[in-house]
């Protein structure tokens, strides 16, 4: 077992006897000890090895104790413990008001000394190590580079990932088409616990009331739902606005019951869930169209996550843009496209209704233009406003084609969807999003 490295203590008294006593007191007590005798000093002292604790005296040449306290970060300072000869009960509590962790007066008695210092300086630590995991944590999970930007609102949704990821509380995540919601989805789950458990993402809006049970139920002594085959890791409902209100009601079941009856089956099985829901719609309005069960909604909404849209963190945006611009630079081996004055100007001048998403395509069509030796974010730009002047016929056409293809390759593979994306060459998102845009109703097909 690890051995304790001894706590560390800055002793700042212009009373040399009294800094000496101190001094002794402390190290007897197996304390790491520093000692100075003004208070103009600490900040050096801080930026160079910060101790655990710092023990003042008020009354001193120069800087009191007060204006010590004053003039600290306490949400990165060590904690301050007060020592004065000269206190009294009013100053000790407008000392604890501005952040004084203790106020001691002398006399002091050295074990209620003692016993204040280390609890500072337990506590201290404490926060320390909290912050230092923190901190590993989103290195180990690339929470700074999925969520990268420095805005209010991208730092304080890191922090609340890494405070929930812990619990089991379920989480809906609410925000614009492509700002990241399924990204944070799996960071909630992979910080969760069992990197090993599974994490089953279902497009509420491709489901389908028909073959719902049967799909995420199973058939008893012939499949296993995949409901089941998740059972201990987490649920994601992406879209849950979208969900069918037959399979709302089945899913509330599920949820409210934690258990899964297969389709012929007389008894039920258990299933727990860490449950996250999506959406990119406003649930209130949802729930007043009847699109979306209240009761559902209740079931959901433990915790809700606001994901920014890229509009209202302007300040994030050429962070964004250059990092998306040295991620396609290194996937094509090419050299990184120089960002000008007008490249910036159209950066920002944009509104950005595909958000985060739509940044990225831009930047990987501004790569892959430098590769021609020409381009600009301008163009890149353009190139998706154009698609919305293309004729109708030819929409339509590219339409008919997509649904023709999607619909022969869901029959090929019965319903197997990874075994049609991967035949389509798309990803498995991918495919559920252009069933739900075409209106494919899979059951229909099978």
């Amino acid at each position: 077992m690890e051995e304790r490295r001894p706590y560390s203590i800055l002793v700042i008294d212009d009373d040399k006897s009294m800094r000496l006593s101190l001094v002794d007191l402390l190290e007897a007590a197996g304390w790491q000890v520093e000692a100075i005798a003004r208070a103009t000093l600490v900040a050096a002292k801080l930026d160079d090895n910060p101790p655990d604790v710092i023990l003042s005296d008020i009354r001193m040449p120069g800087m009191t104790g007060l204006e010590l306290l004053s003039s600290l970060d306490h949400a990165s300072a060590p904690p301050l413990v007060l020592i004065s000869a000269h206190g009294d009960i009013p100053m000790a509590v407008q000392a604890m008001r501005d952040g004084a962790y203790s106020f001691v007066e002398k006399p002091y008695e050295p074990r209620r000394l003692l016993s204040i210092l280390t609890h500072a300086a337990e506590q201290n630590r404490m926060q320390q190590d909290n912050s230092r995991l923190k901190e590993r944590l989103i290195r180990l999970s690339g929470l700074d580079r999925i969520l990268l930007g420095q805005t209010a609102e991208i730092v304080s949704l890191r922090q609340d990932i890494l405070d929930l990821a812990g619990t089991r509380a379920t989480v809906l995540i609410t925000g614009e088409t492509g700002t990241g919601k399924e990204l944070v989805a799996h960071a909630l789950h992979d910080l969760g616990g069992d990197g090993q458990a599974p994490f089953l993402a279902l497009n509420c809006a491709a489901l389908s009331q028909d073959t719902f049970e049967t799909e995420m139920f199973g058939i008893a002594g012939q499949s296993e739902g995949r409901l089941a085959k998740a059972s201990g890791g987490t649920l994601f409902l992406d879209e849950i606005c979208s969900c069918p209100a037959a399979v709302q009601a089945k899913l509330l079941r599920v949820l409210e019951d934690k258990q899964i009856l297969p389709v012929g089956a007389s008894s039920a099985i258990k299933a727990e869930f860490r449950v996250i829901s999506a959406t990119s719609e406003d649930v209130q309005d949802a729930v007043s169209a009847g699109r979306l069960r209240q009761d559902l909604l209740f079931r959901i909404n433990t915790v809700v996550l606001g994901l920014p849209s890229l509009r209202h963190r302007r300040d994030d945006l050429m962070l964004l843009a250059r990092h998306f611009l040295e991620h396609y630079a290194h996937v094509y081996e090419l050299a990184v496209p120089k960002m000008s004055q007008d490249d910036m100007a159209a950066l920002l001048a944009h509104d950005w209704p595909g958000n985060v998403r739509e940044l990225r395509n831009v930047c990987e069509r501004r790569v892959l233009a430098a590769r021609r030796g020409g381009g600009s974010m301008a163009r890149a730009i353009a190139a998706d406003q154009q698609l919305d002047d293309v004729p109708g016929t030819l929409r339509e056409a590219v339409a008919v084609f997509e649904r023709e293809l999607i619909s022969k390759a869901i029959q090929a593979h019965e319903g197997r969807m990874d075994a049609a994306a991967e035949a389509l060459g798309i990803g498995r998102r991918t495919l559920n999003e252009k069933i739900v845009k075409l209106g494919l109703d899979k059951g229909a097909l099978l």
